[in-house]
């Protein structure tokens, strides 16, 4: 087959590529390049730009580097810092897979060929109606389907997971084996695409300062001040500069800039066992389930819950244990019992 493989100068896509010429695949190498938000190029880039380089001279393969950099701040970006103006938190890695990846990537090159391959930690699996469905990778730690929730069924049926059903000890070794020269890199950290930009400086960058009071929810004392409710999600427990804790955001009030907070690890204000949902995609096909498990953020672990259907056409899920850092904005992503297909995700409201 004719493979569209984008690669980042990650190990995991590395070795995604080298699996696919191991298959004996025709293969072109793609690098999705965004500059910065001031629109000059990003210098974490230009390394990972070399590497990619190096990967291609390794097995002998075309390599282009493409610009999707107005799209990604008009789309991803945008939604990122609306969420975050209106006090709810953002997903910009859920949706730089539907909108940049798997999205404007597809409609402008990867269509020419039969499949687009990432280094995503996820599988395609055939179900017995046929149909292609987003299955969860063996390594709980590294599987990577939450950040695919919210992709179409045309996208996913056009996509390869190389190393989908690897452990990342596995990856490592086979790129070590392969002589790889990433093979002891480290993995990126952040959000997709922004690289070493920190999150805050960005958000500042944006949004500016806005002082405003933090508050214990119990007694209504004032603890200390922040600098502007959206640098601050439900849950978030570093951070606060706050002593005698562990403090943790549960509430924020964005008429008034306040934060609220709750002390202890095991404080009941920051778990919820109710989850409305609204905006539910299902990727391939409504499953009809109620018995689930389902993620509020990403995490080896997948929650028991059951899903209800309400009259207005949205959702709730009934967990069957305490959840933390239940946070607007953020998705709910919706998993078989068994923990095998990710069926698809909707957003948290209140």
């Amino acid at each position: 087959m004719k493979i569209a493989a984008l690669i980042s100068g990650g190990v995991d896509s590395a070795v995604a590529v080298h699996r696919l010429k191991e298959q004996g695949h025709d293969i072109h190498l793609f690098y999705i390049r965004i500059g910065l938000d001031n629109g000059e190029g990003d210098c974490s880039a230009e390394e990972d730009i070399e590497m990619c380089q190096y990967i291609a001279a390794h097995y002998g393969l075309p390599f282009d580097v493409v610009s999707l950099h107005q799209e990604y701040w008009d789309s991803v970006m945008a939604y990122a810092l609306d969420t975050v103006a209106r006090g709810l938190t953002p997903n910009p890695d859920i949706m730089c897979n539907r909108i940049i990846k798997f999205g404007y990537f597809d409609e402008r090159w990867g269509h020419e060929f039969d499949k687009t391959a990432t280094g995503h930690y996820a599988r395609t699996i055939t179900g017995p109606d046929g149909l292609t469905y987003l299955g969860t990778a063996p390594d709980p730690v590294k599987d990577q389907t939450d950040f695919l929730a919210r992709i179409t069924y045309r996208q996913l049926d056009h996509a390869m997971f190389p190393i989908g059903d690897m452990p990342k000890s596995h990856v490592r070794q086979l790129a070590i084996e392969a002589n790889l020269p990433n093979a002891f890199r480290r993995d990126s950290q952040g959000i997709c695409f922004l690289g070493n930009i920190n999150y805050n400086d960005f958000i500042r960058r944006h949004l500016g300062e806005r002082p405003g009071p933090i508050i214990e929810l119990e007694t209504g004392r004032k603890l200390g001040e922040h600098r502007g409710f959206w640098f601050h999600t439900i849950g978030q427990r570093k951070g606060l500069g706050l002593s005698g804790g562990p403090w943790f955001v549960v509430r924020k009030n964005v008429t008034d800039n306040a934060i609220y907070v709750s002390r202890g690890y095991d404080t009941e204000k920051q778990y919820g066992r109710e989850i409305l949902l609204d905006e539910m995609h299902w990727i391939t096909r409504d499953p009809q389930l109620t018995d689930i498990t389902f993620k509020n953020r990403h995490t080896p672990e997948f929650i028991p819950g059951k899903l209800i259907r309400l009259d207005d056409g949205k959702f709730r899920i009934e967990s069957e244990q305490k959840v933390q850092g239940i946070a607007p904005g953020q998705f709910a992503v919706i998993y078989d019992r068994n923990r095998e297909i990710c069926y698809g995700s909707a957003v948290i409201t209140l």
